[in-house]
């Protein structure tokens, strides 16, 4: 699937400060009346060596071709975790097949509305995509065509950014020996690869997008999954402390985990990796095959290394003593010094001597002489953050295998407390002898409210205290409980399916199907123009999602056209707004959006309702989110799942042994 372009005009973007020629192509909604131009795979980073720390990228050749997407990360084969929850009804989507190379896998993509010049400054959307160790930046859910077009309808035109980073193993890896590896090669820390890639697109993306026509200093951080995870690592990062490169963030449905292991830790586990390779030594690992390295699980996708995180990190440092590989450090950093920089770190070069050199790349122009517009000023980001209803719609075959006796027996175990583990299993209506035709949809919530409900309520209420204690950015709580198209049920990543718009159903069918009165229905709800956003007869692939029959066989599909519309549209005016840095809502109220085409903003009664309040507070904060964690974590397996893991990794470390032996 994708978006097919045919042979048209091809725009171009003539860069002053990196004195290349990009040349990008039109997208397929691209009309007269909102030009949209799309350029793909920009490198915007070098990777040295596997598991170092990515070097910013400026020597380009004078003309850049950025009609292409460019190579991924290496991962396992399968579905992305989207993929694996979109019902479709016909024949699915062909492979993208995009290249995948490790060395080469940094590279951006930018949508961005025609006519732009470098004094348009608008606000530009950098996508955090999920996934754990698949997935790319890359793929066709998250084409920005549908949202960027949006944006120029609602008179508020954004660029939006899509980024590739290292993923899995790759992205991840830590432990003493990689620790002590990377310091003989002058680096600080270790692991934190793919959250260090995302930070170097987004310094790309602060210096270079000008010329795009975005304004650096006003960037909007998005995600989704892990890919929100890693949002709130950014948001607590040593470096955004010192440095923000964004100005505000939306996390969505993150995958949070309360326990970030130190490198001795994590190190455990890339020592199996490297026992079952039968590898001794870091220079030995670099040298196995990416493709056989990717299958091995990634670990924990974060690490305590005392650098990345502002709690274990050392004071910010003065910027005359900053690390080289941080240019964004310097307050009145230039283009020049950029490039100086990167000439120093590819020719080893001390950017005091290369003054020369630097105004030769530069050709002398005065505009990449100018300093950078100024950076967000050193407070804490204003976050939009919220979760779908029904989360934990995934873990439903794991948890199926799971009986109720096993259950109670089990959490009593992890709780250790008589009375923790029945206040837990009472909150949730499990006991014993619950019915078997009741029991996996109770299972079910309880492992939602562990995994994700009640880590984004607590991470959330915690930016809200730190906020209002330093009177900085505030915090907007949304609940996403609008039926996914073909499954009638807000999975995971359901919002991202009506953000993007780039799945949208077909609802020939429905033609006969009168739209409710809105205001009848949902007061309050934030308007559309349903003329201005109907482009039904856009060429997207409309062959997904199932449809339902009513019980006079009138085909009505779980979601009607108006509801999806309802949905979309005020999805993606308020996310937008935000990025005009507009409150998308009241902030003493949560927005709603779903179920039945409902949004609009509602009271905290409204969100007591909505979510398992009750539950959180009689049965989960007792236990606290460590245990709750282990908790959902455990259940959200499968009774075997530990056993089962167990065995899964032996039978693929003998796997990859033969296959490395050969």
């Amino acid at each position: 699937m994708g978006f097919l372009v045919p042979p048209a005009y091809q725009p171009v973007v003539r860069h002053t400060t990196l004195k290349t020629t990009f040349t990008g192509l039109q997208h397929i909604l691209s009309t007269a009346e909102v030009p949209l131009h799309q350029y793909r795979g920009i490198k915007y980073a070098t990777i040295p060596a596997r598991f170092r720390q990515s070097k910013l990228f400026t020597s380009y050749r004078s003309s850049t071709d950025a009609t292409r997407y460019g190579p991924i990360c290496p991962q396992p084969k399968g579905k992305t975790v989207e993929e694996g929850l979109i019902a479709f009804s016909g024949a699915e989507p062909s492979a993208q097949n995009l290249k995948q190379i490790e060395s080469e896998c940094l590279n951006l993509n930018i949508t961005c509305p025609g006519g732009l010049t470098r004094e348009s400054r608008i606000p530009v959307m950098v996508w955090i995509h999920g996934g754990g160790d698949r997935g790319s930046g890359s793929h066709w859910l998250y084409d920005g065509g549908p949202l960027v077009e949006s944006s120029v309808r609602l008179g508020k035109p954004v660029i939006l950014v899509t980024i590739n980073y290292r993923l899995g193993l790759l992205g991840c890896a830590a432990g003493p020996k990689l620790l002590e590896d990377n310091k003989l090669a002058g680096e600080e820390g270790v692991g934190n690869y793919g959250l260090r890639d995302q930070r170097r697109a987004l310094e790309w993306i602060h210096h270079f997008i000008a010329d795009f026509g975005g304004d650096g200093s006003n960037i909007t951080l998005f995600g989704a999954s892990t890919g929100a995870s890693d949002i709130l690592g950014h948001l607590n990062s040593s470096l955004n402390a010192s440095y923000p490169l964004f100005a505000r963030a939306i996390v969505q449905s993150p995958v949070i985990d309360p326990n970030l292991p130190n490198v001795s830790v994590i190190g455990v586990h890339l020592s199996k990796v490297m026992s079952a390779l039968h590898i001794s030594t870091i220079h030995e690992l670099r040298k196995v095959p990416a493709d056989k390295l990717v299958n091995f699980p990634a670990g924990p996708r974060a690490v305590d290394d005392g650098y990345f995180f502002k709690n274990r990190s050392p004071e910010p440092r003065e910027t005359a003593e900053a690390a080289p590989n941080h240019p964004h450090v310097a307050e009145k950093l230039t283009a020049q010094h950029i490039i100086e920089q990167h000439i120093a770190d590819t020719h080893g070069t001390h950017p005091s001597r290369i003054s020369v050199k630097a105004l030769q790349i530069l050709h002398h122009n005065p505009l990449a002489l100018v300093p950078r517009p100024p950076a967000p000023a050193a407070t804490q980001q204003p976050v939009i953050m919220g979760d779908c209803a029904y989360e934990s719609f995934g873990y439903a075959p794991a948890a199926n295998t799971w009986t109720p006796s096993a259950v109670v027996r089990r959490v009593g175990a992890i709780c250790q407390s008589v009375k923790k583990a029945n206040a837990l299993l009472r909150a949730y209506d499990i006991s014993a002898h619950t019915p078997d035709d009741e029991f996996p949809e109770r299972l079910l919530e309880l492992i939602n409210d562990a995994r994700f409900a009640w880590p984004v309520h607590l991470a959330a209420e915690k930016f809200r205290t730190s906020r209002l204690s330093q009177d900085s950015g505030g915090v907007w709580r949304y609940v996403f409980d609008q039926e996914a198209p073909g499954s009638d049920i807000p999975h995971h990543s359901t919002d991202v399916l009506y953000l993007f718009d780039t799945a949208r159903p077909a609802f020939a069918a429905q033609s006969l199907i009168p739209p409710p009165d809105h205001e009848t229905f949902y007061p309050d709800h934030f308007d559309v123009d349903d003329e201005e956003q109907d482009d039904d007869d856009v060429p997207f692939d409309n062959s997904a999602f199932d449809d339902a029959s009513s019980d006079d066989g009138e085909l009505i599909p779980p979601v009607d056209q108006y509801q999806y519309m309802a949905v979309r549209d005020a999805l993606q005016a308020r996310w937008i707004a935000f990025a005009y840095g507009q409150a998308p809502w009241s902030p003493d109220k949560v927005f709603v959006l779903g179920p039945e085409g409902e949004a609009g903003e509602r009271g905290s009664n409204i969100f007591d309702s909505r979510r398992r309040t009750v539950a959180w507070r009689t049965a989960l904060e007792p236990l606290g989110p460590a245990l709750v964690h282990k908790v959902g974590l455990e259940l959200s397996n499968g009774p075997s799942g530990g056993a089962q893991f167990v065995q899964r990794q032996q039978l693929l470390e003998e796997h990859q042994l033969q296959q490395y032996m050969a």
